[in-house]
């Protein structure tokens, strides 16, 4: 095995640019296709990526903000106390990364936002007080567990098409989450990942000593200060001002005021989303850090996890502007749909979306693209639409193995470079493309 993966690495280290040059060369790939393949014009190419580009801003604003505030939180006192009760028995690497697999998994069952920051940041602190850890191993590790959001809590797809009044429910009705992430062969799925990737993962720790790169502590946790509150703290010390930047009762009163908003946002029945969990993520960290000025301070060093998003993000919008307003998606999903049967549409369907998402990595957009023609195809071969839905969804959370969009946050915490790690989730996906590929086949037999 470490010569499959040492094999994936190399490859990586030698082909693989850094996310950003990946994204510019899949715009580019992306505009070819749709002129050559599509016949668009090239004017009208370059229309619909201008107008989509920045159609993620909300959502490159909501991962910069779970990103850097999720960072705030991990290093508060209290929950870097609890993460530490948390590790405080793992001494060995093996039992190191299963615990990062582990956390990754069912923080990204309970929901993908919670899964990318607590996998990052358990796997970081396992790699700094465990000896002998490989630090990109870890940290794919904890990666590997948030393939497990699509069948979990806040899978995009079944959860859209559960609810009322959904985009397509005059062509599929709504179906029922006890369908699709809460039926037995979806339930199954997760409990097979959570025991394998684990011991996946072990199976990839290097055989060789020398191979283990260890995490540069001293680069990587090194204070960043507010300049600003520093300075304030030497020149206006006693003043109005600087008793105020150290006000507890400031951060208590707008802390407990946040944290009695999501008691009510609860109580009247609202889901949990990305918003409500940035939100709680905010409020319980200005409480634990105690004072504006800790926060502040903090935040600063928080504020480095977010260049990559806030670079990338548009230009993955404006990649799904492209496929939608091309048609290249309804082109990519017949060749893999027009020689289904019933029992085979559920794996073409995995398949065909699993290349898609290299183009619409967001499930949310993706399903806007892909979700009509499927369950369109569905609906005239009398495949089950629950398992059609699932397809995409499952095709969806495989292609984020590879999928740089997914993999900057993980990037950033842990000061990583792509390629760094590219070569453990290649072989990821493969493991979890054999799971969901096998389960899908076995359920659509099933019917």
């Amino acid at each position: 095995m470490n010569k499959v993966t040492g094999f994936f690495t190399e490859l990586m280290r030698k082909y693989l640019p850094d996310p950003f040059v990946f994204a510019i060369v899949l715009t580019l790939l992306t505009m070819i296709l749709a002129v050559v393949v599509q016949g668009k014009g090239p004017l009208l190419v370059m229309t619909d990526w201008g107008k989509g580009f920045w159609g993620l801003l909300a959502f490159t604003t909501q991962m910069a903000v779970i990103l850097a505030m999720g960072y705030v939180l991990a290093r508060a006192p209290l929950i870097d106390r609890l993460l530490d009760r948390l590790i405080e028995h793992v001494h060995s690497p093996a039992a190191a990364i299963v615990l990062a697999t582990v956390v990754g998994g069912i923080a990204s069952y309970i929901n993908w936002g919670f899964g990318l920051v607590l996998g990052g940041v358990v796997a970081r602190k396992l790699a700094t007080r465990v000896k002998g850890v490989h630090y990109p191993l870890i940290i794919a590790s904890a990666y590997s567990g948030f393939t497990l959001y699509g069948i979990g809590l806040s899978a995009t797809i079944p959860i859209v098409i559960s609810t009322r009044g959904h985009a397509l429910e005059a062509q599929m009705g709504t179906i029922p989450l006890s369908q699709t992430i809460f039926s037995w062969p979806m339930l199954t799925v997760g409990l097979v990942l959570l025991i394998t990737l684990p011991l996946l993962n072990i199976w990839l720790l290097p055989k060789n000593p020398q191979d283990v790169v260890e995490i540069d502590r001293t680069a990587l946790d090194a204070p960043v200060a507010s300049p600003s509150l520093v300075h304030a703290s030497h020149s206006a010390e006693g003043t109005i001002a600087q008793r105020l930047n150290d006000s507890r009762l400031l951060s208590a009163v707008i802390g407990i005021l946040g944290l009695l908003y999501v008691v009510a946002y609860f109580v009247r029945g609202n889901p949990l989303d990305v918003n409500i969990i940035n939100f709680i993520i905010l409020f319980v960290g200005i409480l634990l850090l105690k004072t504006p000025a800790n926060y502040v301070a903090t935040l600063n060093e928080g504020i480095k996890a977010v260049s990559g998003v806030i670079l990338q993000y548009p230009f993955y919008a404006g990649l799904m502007a492209i496929m939608a307003g091309s048609g290249l998606v309804d082109t990519i999903s017949r060749a893999f749909v027009g020689i289904a049967t019933p029992h085979t549409l559920p794996v073409l369907g995995i398949v065909s979306s699993f290349v898609i998402n290299f183009f619409a990595p967001s499930a949310g957009g993706h399903w806007v693209v892909q979700g009509p023609f499927m369950i369109e195809a569905a609906k005239q071969l009398g495949a089950p639409v629950n398992q059609t839905a699932m397809a995409v969804m499952l095709g969806n959370a495989w292609n984020d193995l590879v999928q740089p969009f997914w993999l900057l946050p993980a990037l950033a915490l842990s000061r990583l470079s792509l390629k760094d790690i590219m070569g453990y989730t290649v072989v990821h996906m493969i493991w979890v493309g054999v799971v969901y590929i096998a389960a899908l086949s076995a359920w659509a037999h099933w019917i």
